[in-house]
């Protein structure tokens, strides 16, 4: 029985997406987000917390976002969470999460004369 495992997040792409087709012949696309978070202290000063996240696509959506992306675009995800774990030469255990993709917005944002980019 699988338990849910359902992420929805939003943020920018800190690189340009990485696009590979593995041996199989399946398209996968990497790329890593930035989502900031703000709150207040205990003194009330607004302090941000930035998480960094890495993201993968798989098959004809992998091939739009190495399309469309690039560095700095604003996307909003849903997928799921993955944690991969391996060791390394010297026998340390390392692992990370990242999130495989199952949806993409492609999210414009404006312009420096402060209308929307439509291009998407």
């Amino acid at each position: 029985m699988n338990n849910l495992n359902s992420i929805l997040i939003e943020g920018n792409l800190t690189k340009d997406p990485e696009i590979h087709v593995t041996q199989n012949g399946r398209s996968l696309c990497k790329f890593p987000i930035a989502n900031n978070r703000y709150y207040k202290n205990k003194e009330q000063e607004v302090v941000q917390e930035t998480s960094f996240i890495q993201v993968e696509t798989w098959g004809p959506l992998a091939e739009s976002c190495g399309t469309y992306l690039e560095k700095g675009k604003k996307v909003r995800v849903v997928g799921r969470l993955r944690q991969d774990r391996w060791q390394t030469e010297d026998s340390q255990n390392k692992e990370r999460f990242l999130i495989v993709a199952e949806h993409v917005e492609f999210q414009s944002r404006p312009d420096k004369e402060g209308s929307e980019d439509d291009s998407e």
